[in-house]
């Protein structure tokens, strides 16, 4: 399949790549959908194996922003961007001044943010090439680090699953306490998570592909450490995704002992149709990734795209657990799973979107 076959198959509007020899850039940035707004997404740096690997992935990502944008209520569309490299040894200021001037081109059609490898230093150094990034630091008027708000929102989503499931009282910190949870990836997103369930009480256990952090958040969070491939086996009550995609697959579902998924982590599903039937074949409540993790992208939103203020680092004036709750419900009403409540909630949204553009030409 060709990448126009591609696109085409996924709908997607534009896939741009971007090169600088002198800063070392290697880049791709791909549009997804513009019918609600321009296309908001995070920035990703990762040692990829491949340029298929690189295009596959921000192409999932993009559409997984469109929906999530949707699923919430904004006025954006979905887009995301990667940069092929290590976050860990290739990164220089210039390197993201040359990407700021790939996100110029464009015109204001994709606007960037932080991402996995990413962060509000090098979103400060992207704004020194281009208007059209959010995420930069508070001093300079940004609404910086999203991690808290999308933190919040993986807390608001396991406690709507709780009370779907056990009822108790709506939103209460009384749901957390004694929850058991396991936490994949404990870096900005997750570390935030473990320390929020700690504090109210939940039971952790954690894994990260850097054991050294894992142990450093298990020690302040009284979490026990397992190696990343054993977080699957783990009895509890809730698994916590907060890394990378697609670790929910036909070898991984079977053996999770859980009986909610919900975690920040973007495109959990490796097969959304196959892998979401195969969690619901087992009883297990899924909360669709793109309302749980749709916190920071809301923050966002109304912070550095529509300006308003506040002095929450953590901020926003929608909730992802009225958001949940509405999932779940529709999922309830219609006799549906989870992801596709979500989708349709989604879908919904973006087809009146494109009523209102046609009808206005």
């Amino acid at each position: 399949m060709t990448i126009f076959d591609r696109m085409a198959d996924r709908d997607h509007e534009e896939i741009i790549f971007a090169q600088d020899r002198e800063a070392g850039l290697r880049a791709i940035i791909s549009i997804h959908s513009t019918v609600l707004g321009p296309a908001l997404g995070g920035l990703r740096m990762w040692p990829y194996k491949s340029e298929a690997e690189a295009i596959e992935d921000v192409m999932r990502l993009a559409e997984g922003m469109t929906y999530k944008a949707a699923a919430s209520g904004l006025d954006l569309g979905g887009g995301k961007a990667v940069i092929i490299g290590d976050p860990g040894t290739d990164k220089t200021p210039e390197l993201f001044r040359a990407m700021g001037r790939a996100v110029e081109r464009l015109g204001g059609r994709y606007i960037t943010a932080e991402d996995v490898g990413t962060s509000v230093a090098d979103m400060n150094h992207i704004r020194e090439t281009t208007r059209y990034v959010t995420g930069t630091d508070r001093a300079g008027g940004g609404s910086g680090d999203p991690s808290p708000t999308t933190a919040a929102g993986v807390e608001e989503s396991i406690m709507a699953c709780v009370e779907a499931l056990d009822g108790g009282t709506p939103q209460s910190d009384e749901l957390l306490d004694g929850l058991r949870v396991a936490v994949q990836g404990v870096g900005h997103v997750g570390a935030i998570v473990c320390r929020n369930l700690s504090a109210k009480g939940a039971k952790l256990t954690v894994c990260d592909i850097d054991r050294k952090q894992a142990e450093r958040v298990a020690a302040e969070c009284g979490a026990t450490v397992v190696d990343p491939d054993e977080i699957f086996d783990v009895a509890v009550d809730v698994f916590t995704p907060c890394a990378l995609g697609a670790v929910l697959n036909r070898e991984t579902i079977p053996r999770l002992k859980c009986r909610i998924v919900a975690g920040a982590a973007n495109n959990q599903l490796a097969d959304i149709e196959r892998d979401g039937a195969l969690l619901e074949s087992r009883h297990i409540l899924y909360a669709p990734d793109y309302v749980v993790n749709a916190g920071g992208l809301i923050n966002i939103y109304y912070r550095d795209i529509e300006g308003r203020k506040s002095d929450s680092i953590a901020w926003s004036p929608t909730g992802i657990y009225e958001n949940m709750k509405q999932v779940l419900g529709m999922a309830r009403e219609r006799k549906i799973p989870t992801y596709k409540a979500a989708q349709q909630l989604a879908e919904a949204r973006i087809e009146e979107g494109r009523r209102k553009k046609a009808a206005t030409g």
